[in-house]
């Protein structure tokens, strides 16, 4: 990698730096892409349901006709079984069976169908300690390719790990072409929210990744993240409520496109659909400013 004193003096502050210059995130591998197929990447912090979310997209996605490919991008490997009805093995999983050898590999070892026709992978990634996750996602995003399973698709959808210093949440900015972020009306969300435009931000001055809008989740008002996207120039992209139907479709192992019908339900998977229409048309790109720390403490909270 160049180092600032091996750059001539004139050209300093002309050139952008490299991805990943100062850190140790893991660069992308520019020979591979994700191709024709639109490609989202679900943020937010750890806990707030972006699993839920992506799983719930993905079938709104395929409710609509698209072919949907959904990556689980956190070691815990839960991503998708709402999807599956079952923990995927994971491709650093069976990577290790056939000794990394991944001409060993046959596209059923780590791609499974799920509802509606929604192929689930779960990347997974290196016992605690010992790698990094932005390996993995690489190392699984150039599988798919190899086999030409993002060929056959329209729609991929990375649902990633909370952790906004991990190489494994940078490294789906390197293939997304919008991230959405997934908050509920608090403060301890909408500030690990702020963190996350800050990377998408960095990753955007190389990349062709772009903020998508908010989706508010678990909350039964918007107000605080109302507040927060008028400040930095957000919009909320969709709104889900606290309901006791969507709990219970995590514990059912089912998308919410299974559950028994109801008023309620109904109004949730008419907003995961209107959700997925929109975000196929595409929209303009938000090109957001963080907020300083001590600036969202000021800001939010009651008068």
């Amino acid at each position: 990698m160049t180092q600032l004193h091996e750059i001539p003096v004139r050209e300093i502050g002309t050139r952008r730096p490299p991805d990943g210059a100062g850190s140790v995130q893991v660069q992308m591998d520019p020979s591979v892409s994700i191709g024709t197929a639109k490609c989202f990447a679900i943020y937010g912090k750890g806990g707030i349901g972006k699993s839920t979310t992506s799983s719930n997209l993905s079938a709104a996605f395929a409710k609509l006709g698209k072919r949907v490919l959904q990556i689980g991008c956190d070691p815990k490997h839960d991503s998708t079984f709402t999807l599956t009805k079952k923990m995927l093995p994971t491709v650093i999983d069976v990577l290790e069976t056939v000794n990394f050898h991944t001409e060993e590999l046959r596209v059923e070892d780590f791609v499974f169908e799920g509802y509606n026709g929604v192929m689930c992978v779960e990347a997974g990634g290196p016992p605690a300690g010992t790698g990094c996750g932005g390996y993995v996602v690489g190392q699984t995003v150039k599988l798919l390719k190899e086999h030409h399973l993002l060929e056959d698709t329209d729609v991929v959808i990375f649902d990633v790990l909370g952790d906004v210093v991990c190489g494994g949440f940078a490294a789906p900015l390197q293939h997304a072409d919008r991230a959405m972020i997934v908050t509920a009306n608090d403060f301890d969300s909408i500030f690990a929210m702020n963190r996350i435009v800050q990377a998408i931000g960095a990753k955007a001055k190389n990349y062709k990744v772009r903020l998508g809008g908010v989706i508010a989740n678990r909350s039964a008002a918007t107000d605080q993240i109302d507040k927060y996207n008028d400040r930095i120039g957000l919009k909320l992209a969709a709104h889900f409520p606290d309901l006791d139907v969507i709990r219970r479709s995590r514990l059912k192992k089912s998308t919410l496109f299974e559950m028994e019908a109801s008023p309620e339900l109904e109004k949730v998977q008419a907003e995961y659909l209107r959700l997925a229409a929109a975000l196929w048309l595409g929209s303009e790109p938000y090109s957001c400013v963080p907020m300083k720390d001590r600036d969202i403490f000021d800001l939010l909270g009651f008068d």
